[in-house]
C-alpha cells in the first residue's frame, strides 16, 4: 500500500468528452443553419390542430427530459465511482466511464433540438425551432463535462483498486 498513489488527473483527459459536446453543439448549429436557409423548402406543413397537440406534447416531453437526464447522470456517476472494474488502470477506466455519462447526457439534451427541428419541418415557426434548440443548449451547458465528477471517479476506483491489490 505505500508507495502506491492515486493517479493524477489532468484536464486534458476531458478531451473526448468536450469533444463530443462540440459534435453537439455543432449539430444544433447545423439544425439552425439548414432551417433558416432552406426553410421553405423543408416544411411539410400538418394541419394546425395537430402540430398544436405534438407541440404540447414535445414541450412536455422537454420539461420531463431534463429532470430525467439529470437523474440518469446522478445514477450513472455513482454507479461509475462503485462498479468494480478488472483493469489495473483507474485512470483509463475511469476516462471511459465518464465519458459515456457524457455521451448518455449530451445525446439525452440533444433530442430538444431534435424536437424543435421536427416542429420546424411540420410547418411551425422559427420561434418554436429557438425554443428547443435554446433549451438544448441550456442542458448541454448544465451536463456538460465536469473535472470534479472525472476526479471523484477515478479516486474512487483508485482505492479500489487499492484494496484489491492488498488482498
Amino acid at each position: 500500500m505505500f508507495g502506491q498513489t492515486t493517479p493524477e488527473p489532468f484536464k486534458s483527459d476531458l478531451i473526448s468528452s468536450w469533444l463530443f459536446q462540440a459534435t453537439m453543439l455543432l449539430m444544433l448549429g447545423a439544425y439552425l443553419i439548414a432551417c433558416l436557409l432552406y426553410g421553405d423548402e423543408l416544411q411539410k406543413p400538418m394541419p394546425e390542430a395537430e402540430r398544436i397537440i405534438i407541440r404540447s406534447l414535445l414541450y412536455v416531453l422537454a420539461i420531463i427530459t431534463f429532470p430525467l437526464t439529470n437523474l440518469i447522470r446522478h445514477i450513472q456517476l455513482k454507479l461509475n465511482q462503485t462498479m468494480p472494474f478488472l483493469g489495473n488502470d483507474a485512470k483509463i477506466e475511469a476516462k471511459k466511464r465518464y465519458f459515456f455519462t457524457t455521451m448518455v447526457s449530451m445525446l439525452l439534451i440533444e433530442s430538444l433540438g431534435v424536437y424543435g427541428l421536427l416542429m420546424f419541418i411540420w410547418g411551425d415557426t422559427v420561434n418554436t425551432l429557438y425554443i428547443f434548440l435554446g433549451l438544448s443548449t441550456l442542458g448541454m451547458y448544465l451536463y456538460r463535462p465536469k473535472f470534479n465528477e472525472y476526479k471523484s471517479i477515478i479516486t474512487a476506483l483508485s482505492m479500489e483498486s487499492l484494496i484489491n491489490s492488498d488482498k
